[in-house]
């Protein structure tokens, strides 16, 4: 969730557990009446089911904003589950690469392609993993002189990646595994993590090297499945990622307070 004035604010993404997450924060409770969201709005990354089950939560009649690309609004539209958040009440804007836009008041943002794939539930029999343009994308996010990049998602570092984080205060990286195989050792997955849509953190094309010589003051991994070892306070595989500069994000993290 990010802000610019502390009132009204962008939720990034909308996780299945977000009511959990809502009642943890303080300052997404209702402060005019019972009825009342600070959430004026909704950018989503993809159209994952991690990204959109929490939009279900968010359908109680009350207005907000909700951003994404024309691909990730088109793949919503087919399943009418979605048409619970009425347009008249939920308006949906469809976001071009590239371009700021305002999400809330003071907050400007700008998202552009990277790595990804089609959401798990719409690859269908016979797909073929590859790079889908506008289906995974990444924001940077820009308020009071600080700029935030956001890439929950990532299925390999480029050059174009590279140049947009540049002059970042501060990065959200895709942290889901550390491992390429680490969901087919635990027995969860047959597949890898970059079959998936996602770089590991380890190993030599790995997100801890690729953004090595990228200066980033707060270099943050978010989006951490429950497989990944760094989650384990004194792992070998935490003090590795905390000795390259990284934080793990945890519930209640802020960076700029």
């Amino acid at each position: 969730m990010v802000s610019a004035n502390g009132a009204d604010w962008l939720v990034l993404n909308a996780s299945p557990d977000i009511r959990q997450q809502i009642a943890k924060t303080g300052d997404l409770h209702p402060r005019a009446g019972s009825r009342h969201s600070p959430i004026k709005a909704v950018l989503l990354t993809s159209a994952e089911i991690d990204n959109v089950a929490g939009l279900l939560t968010l359908r109680e009649r009350q207005p907000f904003a909700m951003f994404a690309t024309h691909k990730t609004l088109d793949t919503l539209a087919l399943n009418p589950i979605f048409d619970s958040l009425a347009p008249e009440i939920v308006e949906r804007h469809r976001v071009r690469l590239k371009q700021s836009f305002e999400p809330v008041a003071g907050l400007s943002a700008t998202v552009f392609a990277v790595p990804g794939k089609v959401p798990l539930w719409r690859e269908g029999e016979g797909y073929t993993y590859e790079h889908d343009a506008d289906a995974t994308i990444g924001a940077i996010l820009e308020a009071a002189g600080k700029r935030i990049a956001y890439v929950p998602a990532c299925a390999k570092i480029d050059g174009d990646l590279l140049a947009r984080l540049v002059g970042v205060d501060a990065l959200l990286f895709d942290g889901t595994v550390f491992q390429d195989d680490e969901l087919v050792r635990a027995g969860v997955s047959e597949k890898t993590s970059r079959r998936m849509g996602h770089i590991p953190m380890a190993g030599e094309e790995g997100s801890i090297t690729g953004l090595a010589d990228i200066q980033v003051p707060q270099r943050i991994f978010v989006h951490i499945n429950n497989t990944n070892p760094v989650l384990i306070d004194g792992s070998a595989e935490r003090r590795l990622v905390e000795q390259r500069g990284w934080i793990v994000a945890h519930d209640g993290l802020r960076i700029f307070p």
